[in-house]
């Protein structure tokens, strides 16, 4: 199987390459950190895969574009879109520099890499596209905005896509991970519910890829919990979001 998967260099990303590297596909991992890149790549070959390492700020629209062009020119069984970044909890707003970065980052640069790929997927009439989102994408705190709605706006593409793609047989799934031990969580200064190892969270994604579930939150305690806040009165809604968000911006 041929496995696309971006910031590939760290985290979920360099997780999620070792661990299709032991089923011996051929991967393609693509990051802007080329030593760490080259690192995950050798230790994925060690492993049995083949590998292709692309170099490549995913900012980079142009380049993206290009990318996804010469992507597209082989089959693509799978591509799963990690590549994302956080700039903290803060109380204060959010300089527009950083929302920028953020909305390029986790949500235009996806359509710039897939845009090409997409008639590819429906040409071939089979593929998989994997969006890795994230439960803030299903409730704004106040001291996150810029986050949650770069996520939430990846969730409401991924849902358009997967209408789009379904009936040529490709299938569009929305992963949505709490709180995973990664570079951007170890940034966190408060409790973090529910946390979760590199590996739990990599083997529950897995899994839902495996299992090709098109919309999958977890932990499913952490979802429920925002599920029954999102049904709370607005009032009480209110209170609670702002004790326990202002109270670790602070």
């Amino acid at each position: 199987m041929r496995i696309i998967i971006t910031g590939a260099s760290s985290g979920l990303g360099e997780a999620l390459a070792l661990h299709y590297a032991r089923e011996k596909n051929d991967l393609v991992l693509i990051a802007r950190r080329e030593k760490k890149l080259q690192k995950v790549a050798e230790e994925c070959l060690a492993l049995g895969a083949t590998v292709e390492i692309i170099i490549a700020d995913v900012n980079d629209f142009t380049l993206m574009n290009s990318i996804g062009e010469r992507l597209a020119s082989e089959k693509v069984d799978r591509i799963i879109l990690n590549a994302g970044v956080s700039v903290g909890h803060s109380g204060g707003v959010t300089p527009f520099d950083d929302f920028h970065r953020l909305f390029q980052t986790n949500f235009l640069s996806l359509h710039a890499l897939l845009e090409p790929i997409i008639p590819k997927l429906i040409e071939q009439k089979s593929g998989e596209i994997v969006f890795i989102s994230s439960l803030a994408s299903l409730l704004s705190m106040p001291t996150s905005i810029a986050y949650s709605s770069s996520k939430r706006a990846l969730n409401a593409y991924a849902e358009g896509l997967r209408y789009q793609l379904k009936p040529y047989g490709v299938d569009v799934m929305t992963i949505l991970p709490g709180f995973i031990d990664s570079e951007m969580t170890q940034k966190n200064n408060f409790t973090m519910p529910f946390f979760l190892s590199t590996e739990q969270g990599v083997k529950r994604i897995t899994n839902a890829i495996a299992k090709k579930k098109h919309f999958y939150p977890f932990p499913l305690r952490f979802y429920l919990m925002i599920r029954f806040i999102q049904l709370l009165p607005h009032p009480l809604r209110d209170k609670i979001i702002y004790f326990t968000n202002f109270k670790k911006g602070s």
